[in-house]
């Protein structure tokens, strides 16, 4: 997913999500704090090492679930659900068919959140069922008791309106203004806020599902979508492929749908999709460099969904159909990394899965990785150096804010909420070390490793120790001469980034320091700026880079020339309104609140809510615009923000 913010340059990749994008506003800096995984392991040990308060961690386990898929697996999901928009809740069945990991085992246990649970069968038959007290991270372990000679098992349950993994729109917070909307977002753990399942990225299983909806909406899911299914209010769906709950995605609305090219296509609200399929129509021609370069693309066909403006995340790598926020619609495919992102997940993320939230980096770092590769492929090496010289910089600004123990890649996330894990450090971090590998053993031979790697371990889910094992067998037992387990150990088990590792530049950024600093010495004013052939690369990475302290002449002279307060590319607004709070420049303020209330990517919204919270005028516009928009926010945005506001 994407889950990306971005501090120092705003742009870089546009991560999600992931749920693509990274939170560098590090609200959640003092959780992260709780966090005591000692940073220097032994050279030869995979685990990292227990402090004094706490035990070693247990290869593989998932301390994020209640489930019990060592002893019972769920194997297949049918879900049969009515879409009841005026209740603002979920409806209907769960089939879960499972198989007996141990043969004598009578217990299986799912996760839930806020589920009302109507009854459990077995053969039509009642059974035993117990709900457990609530944890704050986790939710409530669903506990059935299973008859020798079952394997499958129907759950009759409902959705709480508050679900925190489901936003359920009103026809005024669309861009149509005539129908509801309603968008499911599953990872880390709110997949068992819609569905009683085990809720665990190392379980994968198949799906199939029956949405009913009002007949003038349409239903699309993370699985089989045809594009030509009538519009009828009963809609079926199909996942061949064993995936993860966290990757379960449903969206109904009044949804369009056109084609990007033979496998690629775009669905979204009848306002923008026009603007939605000629922004991606790069989409196609990405699809097929990746395979080109990395092997066959596993899912049928890759379309996007844009959804409303309030979705938390730039993207969500959803297979089949990735959810994608509609502020990177910029008019000139400057923001279309993240597209990249998103369709490169299909390898590195959907095909092989970290196996727990403490394996993240497997997804990010891989997919962050891609991301650059593919960037290159299509755009040419100066686009690839930009991004790459903003994804160093993000880099480093989380090193310099994080906690040591929340720098590791493999980072130690017990007894903590697994949404904590999406920083930087397993997108950036995990990136830089995969090109460092790259650099070493040469881009032939590492690319030769990446398609043995995705064969290998295609639709399973692993750890890093088993990634670490697998390096070990190939690229180390290979190049022993350049790589060495030492230096793979500092990598992934200690903080910070080690000496020597890669540097990217970028001729195209020079010249921008250029300017900035000649402008800001005085020695020439904004209108001798020489941006006229400037991309939005060059943009973001001039306002990103200025000082902490600019004076109102400053602002407003830049502003005057460059119309910067009512710029149309939301990455760049963001900076400028981001620069105008720390400086209080008043003329941006009304584009500020319409921004905030209009937006609803936390990427976008967190850190100028963090930045008005730091003075006691900036936290009453902070209060006014959050009134205004928390009630189109999506349940994590609300989360996210409303410490800002209190």
């Amino acid at each position: 997913m994407i889950i990306k913010y971005i501090v120092v340059g705003v742009l870089a990749l546009n991560l999600l999500s992931g749920c693509s994008e990274v939170d560098s506003s590090k609200a959640s800096a003092s959780k992260m704090m709780q966090s005591n995984t000692t940073a220097n392991p032994k050279v030869d040990q995979y685990e990292s090492v227990p402090d004094v308060q706490k035990e070693a961690i247990k290869v593989g386990k998932d301390y994020h679930s209640f489930a019990n898929p060592e002893s019972i697996k769920v194997t297949h999901l049918s879900l049969d659900l009515t879409v009841d928009f005026a209740n603002k809740v979920l409806v209907g069945t769960a089939q879960l068919d499972f198989e007996k990991v141990d043969a004598n085992a009578t217990l299986l246990i799912l996760d839930t959140r806020d589920l009302t649970i109507n009854s459990v069968t077995a053969k039509d038959k009642a059974v035993n069922f117990d709900l457990s007290s609530v944890d704050s991270f986790l939710g409530a372990a669903l506990t059935i008791d299973i008859p020798t000679d079952v394997n499958s098992i129907v759950i009759s349950y409902q959705t709480s309106p508050t679900a925190s993994g489901v936003q359920w729109l009103t026809p005024e917070q669309t861009a149509g203004k005539k129908h509801p909307f309603l968008f499911t977002q599953a990872q880390a753990i709110h997949a068992r806020s819609f569905i009683p399942l085990q809720d665990s990225p190392q379980v994968r299983m198949t799906y199939q599902a029956t949405i009913r909806t009002p007949k003038e909406l349409l239903a699309v899911m993370s699985a089989s979508n045809d594009p030509n299914t009538p519009r009828d209010g009963v809609y079926q769906f199909s996942m061949p492929q064993p995936i993860p709950a966290y990757l379960i995605a449903l969206a109904v609305g009044d949804l369009e749908f056109k084609s990007m090219g033979l496998r690629t296509g775009v669905y979204s609200e009848k306002g923008i999709l026009d603007a939605a399929a000629a922004e991606f129509s790069d989409t196609e021609s990405m699809l097929i460099a990746t395979e080109k370069a990395f092997g066959p693309y596993s899912w049928e066909r890759y379309d996007l969904l844009i959804l409303p403006p309030s979705f938390p995340f730039g993207g969500m790598e959803n297979p089949r159909l990735s959810f994608i926020t509609p502020t990177v619609i910029a008019g000139d495919k400057s923001l279309v990394a993240l597209i990249a992102h998103e369709l490169a997940h299909s390898w590195s993320g959907n095909t092989v899965t970290n196996a727990t939230w403490r394996d993240l980096w497997l997804n990010e770092g891989f997919t962050t990785y891609l991301t650059y590769r593919i960037m290159q492929m299509i755009y040419g090496d100066e686009r690839f150096e930009m991004e790459a010289v903003l994804g160093r910089q993000d880099l480093q600004a989380d090193i310099d804010s994080l906690p040591a123990n929340d720098q590791i890649m493999a980072i130690d996330l017990r007894g903590r909420d697994p949404d904590d894990v999406f920083s930087n450090i397993p997108y950036e971090k995990g990136a830089l070390f995969l090109r460092e590998l790259e650099l070493k053993v040469g881009r032939e031979n590492f690319d030769q490793f990446l398609l043995s790697y995705f064969k290998k371990f295609a639709f399973k889910s692993i750890t890093t120790q088993q990634f670490i094992k697998y390096l070990e067998q190939t690229l180390l037992k290979d190049h022993s001469d350049e790589l060495s387990k030492q230096r793979i150990n500092q990598w992934i088990f200690q903080p910070g980034i080690p000496d020597g590792a890669p540097v990217t530049e970028s001729d195209a950024f020079t010249v921008v320091d250029q300017e900035r600093n000649a402008w800001l010495a005085g020695t020439i004013q904004a209108n001798e700026i020489d941006s006229e052939k400037w991309v939005v690369h060059q943009w973001l990475y001039f306002l990103n880079n200025m000082p902490a302290k600019l004076s109102q002449q400053q602002l407003a002279d830049l502003d005057k020339e460059f119309a910067l307060t009512i710029s149309k590319n939301n990455e760049i607004a963001h900076s400028w309104l981001l620069i105008s709070v720390n400086n209080w420049y008043q003329p941006a303020f009304t584009r500020l609140h319409d921004y905030l209330t209009s937006i609803g990517r936390n990427k976008l919204v967190k850190p100028l809510y963090k930045a008005l919270s730091q003075t006691p005028e900036g936290k009453l516009m902070a209060q006014k615009a959050f009134a205004e928009a928390k009630a189109g926010y999506h349940p994590l945005t609300v989360k996210a923000n409303e410490g800002f506001v209190e």
